[in-house]
């Protein structure tokens, strides 16, 4: 019986002095998202940040996880401080840019998509967003050019696109 008892108490107190580290709120969160509980995942990624307030990525999934619920300013101002922490972090970008296409910031979504592509310029999601919103404020040539790059690039939509809006 005193070793069941010593057991339990060394188990409990062991338990008692566990915390979670910051990667392990990240992985929990990002399989919160997977299955859509944003909030969940949004919990667990803050959780997270309070941890390691200088992970860029951190501040990208959790971005991801408030576009999900649809709170595209709350994922903007995420989006923003992962590019404060990182400005070379491609994907903050492009994510930025595709939350203000939804807000009907065109001029802000070309800005980040070009900065995308100064980052990464073979990303051919970037050039198809990118001539997509062109397209959409009237600048067919450079839009229709940017998807013709992207489909260079490999991304099959992109020809479509052309097919639709530049012939």
């Amino acid at each position: 019986m005193k070793q069941i008892i010593l057991i339990v108490t060394v188990f409990l107190i062991s338990e008692a002095g566990y915390t979670q580290t910051a990667d392990e709120y990240f992985k929990r969160g990002s399989e919160k998202a997977n299955i859509e509980d944003y909030i969940g995942a949004i919990a667990d990624y803050t959780n997270a940040i309070s941890i390691d307030p200088l992970n860029a990525i951190y501040y990208c999934y959790r971005g991801n996880a408030e576009t999900g619920m649809q709170n595209y300013i709350e994922a903007i101002a995420d989006y923003t401080k992962a590019i404060e922490i990182n400005p070379k972090y491609a994907e903050a970008y492009i994510n930025r840019g595709n939350a203000k296409v939804i807000l009907l910031d065109y001029r802000g979504a070309i800005i980040d998509y070009t900065e995308t592509i100064k980052i990464d310029p073979n990303n051919a999601q970037a050039y198809s967003n990118r001539g997509i919103v062109k397209i959409t404020i009237n600048q067919k040539e450079s839009g229709c050019l940017d998807l013709s790059k992207a489909g260079e690039l490999g991304l099959a939509f992109a020809y479509d696109a052309i097919q639709e809006y530049c012939k």
